[in-house]
């Protein structure tokens, strides 16, 4: 939605993408500060506000996003209508945040790139990272841009405006020079703001390569999303700085997320950085390729943001510690990193896949003159001038922002280049009223449906390679060894379902197991043992279904729908049944197969703890849980104690107690049990007891930390506190 759009209204105005705006004989004053709310407030009458007051939990867990955003808001105040910005907070909110404003607006406070470069000092192009970053700093404080204005008593005063923390978590404020009181709501809802696009009628289908624009713009465009993209190689994802609520994105484009294994962060402004962590909370572990200045300083902020510990935080995804000079592949490709000019540090890259070639400048001050001049004042080295005069524009497929100096490439320079540079060149970061006219150069386009496919030849054993990517995918295969490998090519079998044909009919014999490559299915009519109707359940790429009849060798136990058009991997039940022998899975499959007759799937389904998992995630779930019945007044968990099992209700109510004290009761889908407490093997923090008779599936505490080792999104929706 654009910022004109928003209207204010009394006593206060929800922000179109999240928080509150009060207008106050001292200007506005913003409650909650979720991700680009500059772009609802900046065209306002009054401008932008000044004056922000954190909200009681400034990370929104679900979402994976911080709400208390303020990196934008203070740019906006300091270079453009030279004012602080003001931020009303606690000490200790004032202790978080301080650690984020310090990494995102001034960068790493020790910097030494030497171990990240292949011959350290001595590597072309090594710069002086400390000069080149404090240069754009100048002689800037964070007190020049930033005032904390700290609650004491639960009250702060500036002016005639007066904040109070209230005792139902909630504020109130009071404006004596307009005689108004408003209470504001306590807590920060977010709401994604973005136009689809065309969605496509079925999966999209990963090519072998194309380049998907997350959003072309910069932070302070409230018409389009800020800058970030998607490389998919050899049929698989690799972000790049996705935007925030990337991933919501795709999802409702029809994009599966086990096609995005990887994420490329080249630096920790809030408009590279905000998508990353909600996809590390999206499904299962993805790989994140930086430096280690760059991800260290991502880690940090988001410890600021969350007070997860920092080694907590790297465990929730896979790092490369990339080195300027060596080369990576990547699905296939051949990547090389450099460090861009930007006021922190800032990863750009190329990469080479079969006869085509990219670059990607990321955020990059890219003008002769201005190298010339800082190698006069010291700031460049001499093997750092040479280096950034030398950037290789001879590649097939160039994508180069632009934007305000001094830390952006000036558009007007980019236009000198030789026409035919120009026509390779994709313009990013750059609001579309700011393309010239005419230009040689294409604007990036948000959508799924404006993804560019560059020609490129077909690698050898493609077709074998997506197999086994599939192999890789499924989860009760991937500790299958590469033997097998050799095996699932010599038995598996394409299949294709045009949309709306039924693959399956219940009742009839089971002869194929199945592996979606794209698109989805729907199963219904699962026989339930207790009688009561089954929900009908959704698959997509990478998953499996046809298990149990083979198994069981019986008759099929539900309908199977192609959702949308259909593209499987099949096995016939023999061969099928020979592949498994001996690996465990024949019992994982019975497991399975018997925990959905409880309505394990529908109780996942409807709990606010699980519902956001994928079909994925709960079929891992179910490996592991197990149906108990229990009798009112049992003690679950014991506080003070360490215990062994935590548990989802199915039916009937469990009391949270802190020594004999309620603190919350639980009902149907809940969770019992401290995620953090369980994962530690540390003693309880509270009684957890049955209240009625309960049916509930119990985890085995080994069973479940592994399962959240590799669900790191599971793990910090778990991380819930009782009675907040």
């Amino acid at each position: 939605m654009p910022v004109a759009q928003v209207q204010l209204s009394s006593p206060f105005t929800s922000l179109p993408r999240g928080g509150v705006l009060v207008e106050t004989s001292v200007g506005y004053v913003q409650f909650g500060a979720p991700p680009e709310t500059i772009k609802d407030t900046m065209m306002l009458p009054r401008s932008a506000p000044q004056i922000f007051v954190l909200p009681n939990h400034f990370f929104h867990v679900e979402k994976g996003i911080s709400v208390a955003e303020l990196e934008f808001p203070i740019y906006y105040n300091h270079f453009l209508r030279q004012k602080k910005t003001y931020i009303v907070c606690t000490r200790e909110q004032r202790d978080q945040l301080l650690i984020v404003l310090k990494e995102s607006v001034f960068g790493p406070e020790i910097i030494d790139l030497r171990s990240e470069y292949i011959d350290g000092e001595n590597t072309e192009g090594f710069p002086n990272m400390v000069a080149e970053v404090e240069h754009f700093r100048g002689n800037r404080q964070l007190d020049d841009l930033v005032k904390f204005v700290i609650f004491r008593d639960d009250r702060v005063q500036i002016n005639n405006v007066a904040i109070s923390k209230l005792g139902n978590g909630n504020f109130e404020l009071r404006d004596q020079d307009w005689d108004q009181a408003t209470e504001i709501p306590g807590t920060v809802d977010f709401n994604i703001i973005y136009d689809a696009g065309t969605r496509l009628p079925h999966t999209y289908n990963p090519p072998l390569l194309g380049i998907t624009c997350l959003g072309p713009s910069h932070g302070f465009d409230p018409e389009e999303n800020t800058s970030g993209f998607l490389l998919w190689i050899n049929h698989q994802g690799l972000m790049v700085d996705p935007p925030v609520n990337s991933t919501e994105w795709l999802r409702q484009s029809n994009v599966n997320p086990k096609s995005i294994n990887s994420i490329i962060l080249t630096h920790c402004h809030a408009d590279h950085d905000a998508g990353t962590f909600q996809k590390i909370l999206e499904e299962g572990k993805i790989t994140i390729y930086s430096t280690e200045t760059v991800m260290h300083s991502f880690v940090r902020k988001y410890h600021g943001l969350t007070k997860i510990p920092v080694k907590e935080l790297f465990s929730l995804f896979d790092f490369v510690p990339v080195v300027i000079g060596r080369i990576y592949i990547i699905n296939g490709a051949e990547f090389r990193f450099s460090y861009a000019l930007h006021s922190i540090p800032s990863l750009s890259f190329e990469f080479f896949f079969q006869d085509q070639s990219f670059i990607y400048s990321s955020d990059h001050l890219n003008d002769p003159e201005r190298f010339k001049e800082l190698l006069d004042l010291g700031v460049l080295t001499e093997s750092r001038y040479r280096d950034l005069l030398d950037f290789p524009w001879h590649h097939k497929i160039i994508y180069h922002e632009a934007g305000i100096p001094p830390l952006h490439t000036r558009i007007d320079y980019l236009s000198t280049l030789p026409i035919d540079v120009q026509k390779r060149i994709t313009l990013y970061h750059i609001a579309k009223k700011d393309m010239p006219p005419d230009s040689h150069m294409t604007l990036a386009r948000f959508g799924i449906e404006n993804t560019l496919y560059p020609e490129t030849s077909q690698p050898k054993h493609e077709a074998e390679y997506r197999m086994l990517e599939a192999l890789a995918n499924v989860d009760i295969f991937r500790d299958f060894p590469i033997s097998k490998a050799r095996e699932f090519l010599s038995i598996v079998e394409h299949a294709s379902y045009e949309r709306g044909s039924k693959i399956i009919e219940k009742n009839s014999p089971g002869d194929n197991f199945f592996i979606i490559l794209s698109g989805n299915v729907r199963v219904e009519g699962m026989d339930r043992e207790d009688d009561s109707e089954s929900d009908s359940k959704r698959f997509g790429s990478y998953e499996y279904f046809g298990e149990a009849s083979l198994i069981n060798d019986q008759p099929r136990g539900a309908d199977v729908f192609a959702e949308t058009e259909v593209q499987a991997l099949t096995i016939e039940k023999s061969k099928f049944l020979n592949f498994i022998k001996g690996s465990g899975l024949n019992q994982k499959f019975l497991t399975l197969n018997e925990i959905r007759k409880t309505g394990s799937w529908e109780t996942l389904a409807k709990s606010r703890f699980f519902r956001a998992t994928t079909s994925s995630q709960r079929t891992q779930l179910e490996l592991i849980m197990k149906l108990l019945k229990l009798r009112a007044g049992d003690l679950m968990i014991r506080q003070g104690l360490t215990f062994d099992h935590a548990y989802i209700i199915k039916k009937g109510a469990v009391h949270v107690l802190n020594h004999g004290r309620l603190i919350e009761e639980l009902g149907p889908g809940d969770f019992c049990g401290e995620i953090f407490k369980l994962q530690k093997n540390a003693a309880a923090t509270y009684d957890f007891k049955a209240t009625s008779n309960l049916d509930v599936f119990a985890i085995e505490r080994q069973d479940l930390v592994a399962y959240i080792t590799e669900n790191p999104g599971v793990y910090m929706r778990l991380n819930y506190v009782y009675g907040r």
